[in-house]
């Protein structure tokens, strides 16, 4: 039996406006979308709106290894409470880390059975993997990840940064491999120097800041885009902060990349006064590298916005010294229902490159596109209903995430999730909470790439 979607206003792609429409579903998937359809089984969404079901291409679910942070239960419990239908969690921070089949194999059958939205993996190269046939584990995993990450600074022991030369050699892998590789980019050499100065004068937030400034950044961008296209490879360049090492990204065709909310609200003045509640590598800016980023992403010099979801409980979060805080935050719930307010509503972001920074373009940039990021027939029938005359209000003691400490806390965003629909199935309701049981989410791969 189909179900409709009835009243509300939908977001179709490239859409100026949003059409009043209905949408039937058969077996997950969008079957039809019109006017005045008619049905047994009818969901009235009056005075609603309905978008493609967000892709957060960037999240930390720590699991194996580091569950008292969070887990795949409770991670895409908190991405399907914002209106995230698909995540993508990353290779470094679970035990063992991704570099190698029998790696992806334990991950995969730890977590396969308890994610209520739909998930992919990033495999990674760090400097361990050079220790053995690095080329061979990038091809045993390819067909089964969607990307390759690396750092060129790590604070992780298990997962260490790669030299230059090293990097350019999994480049070249990579595009043979016909995958993406993924980097975090800040430079070792300023960081580590600055780093050193820094905790010699104290262990403030502003230590923290200069230890990891603007220029560690843009100088990391531009060797990677160098190498990148010295390798014809394809690179993304994850959580940009700083605006000029965005800006670098309009120079080639060959690398993409991606910011986060927390670098497009708060600034280092933000830092001081939130503390470790924002603490993240990279660090945030300052207030005018912030407005920056806006106009970078609203013009498509940034691809798409991403949580870096990665959350810690309170005493890894507050320990008395910016150096010895963890690094993350809890963010794929929010990431959502802030674009929506502080992007589409308060900026008056064009909706068809709103459409793009939430699904479409990083549905696209992974290989998922044929199934996700857009409503369309014969895509999963993935949406988040969104009431536009309701607020949400930040409270992080209320998250579904083990992670509780947000530097969102009690911001007002206009706008409310009211439903989060995969492939046909309501896994979250305003009202309700998750309604969706722990493994209904599916593992999902790159659609297979044309010769």
């Amino acid at each position: 039996m189909s179900t409709l979607l009835k009243n509300a206003k939908i977001a179709l792609p490239g859409a100026v406006r949003l059409e009043s429409l209905d949408i039937e579903i058969g077996k997950g998937f969008i079957v039809n979308i019109g006017k005045n359809l008619h049905g047994e089984n009818e969901i009235d969404l009056s005075g609603c709106e309905i978008f493609p079901g967000a892709v957060d291409p960037h999240v930390h679910f720590d699991e194996p290894g580091f569950t008292e942070r969070e887990d795949f239960y409770h991670g895409s419990c908190a991405a399907a409470s914002g209106g995230v239908t698909t995540v993508i969690d990353m290779p470094c921070t679970s035990v063992p880390p991704v570099i190698n089949l029998a790696n992806f194999k334990t991950k995969l059958n730890v977590v396969r059975d308890k994610s209520v939205i739909d998930f992919g993996f990033f495999g990674g190269v760090s400097a361990q993997c050079f220790e053995s046939d690095f080329a061979h584990n990038m091809a045993d995993i390819a067909e089964h990840v969607l990307g390759y990450k690396t750092y060129f600074i790590s604070g992780m022991d298990t997962f260490g940064h790669l030299s230059f030369d090293r990097f350019f050699e999994v480049l070249k892998a990579a595009k043979q491999l016909k995958r993406p590789v993924l980097l975090h980019a800040e430079d070792l050499q300023t960081v580590t120097r600055l780093e050193k100065i820094e905790r010699e004068k104290g262990r403030d937030w502003m230590n923290y800041y200069r230890s990891r400034p603007e220029e560690a950044e843009f100088i990391a961008v531009q060797n990677a885009i160098e190498l990148a296209e010295k390798a014809g490879a394809s690179l993304h360049i994850v959580h940009i902060g700083t605006a000029e090492a965005a800006e670098l990204l309009q120079q080639t065709d060959l690398v993409t990349g991606e910011t986060c909310p927390h670098y497009l609200q708060f600034s280092r003045d933000d830092l001081e006064r939130i503390g470790g509640a924002l603490k993240t590598a990279p660090v945030v800016k300052s207030p005018a590298n912030r407005e920056r980023l806006w106009e970078l992403l609203i013009d498509g010099t940034i691809d798409f916005v991403t949580s870096d979801h990665a959350p810690a409980p309170a005493s890894q979060k507050d320990t008395g010294s910016a150096w010895t805080d963890y690094s993350g935050i809890p963010g794929t719930g929010t990431l959502f229902p802030y674009l929506y307010s502080e992007g589409y509503v308060k900026r008056k972001m064009p909706l068809n490159r709103f459409l793009e920074i939430i699904s479409a373009a990083a549905a696209r940039r992974y290989g998922l596109f044929d199934r996700k990021g857009s409503i369309e027939t014969g895509k999963h029938a993935d949406f988040v209903i969104v009431n536009p005359d309701k607020n949400y209000i930040v409270k992080g003691a209320e998250f579904f995430s083990k992670g509780k400490i947000t530097p969102f806390e009690e911001m007002t965003f206009n706008g409310r999730v009211e439903k989060t629909i995969v492939r046909g199935n309501i896994v979250y309701d305003a009202e309700k909470g998750i309604a969706g049981k722990a493994g209904l989410g599916r593992f999902i791969i790159m659609q297979p790439c044309e010769d």
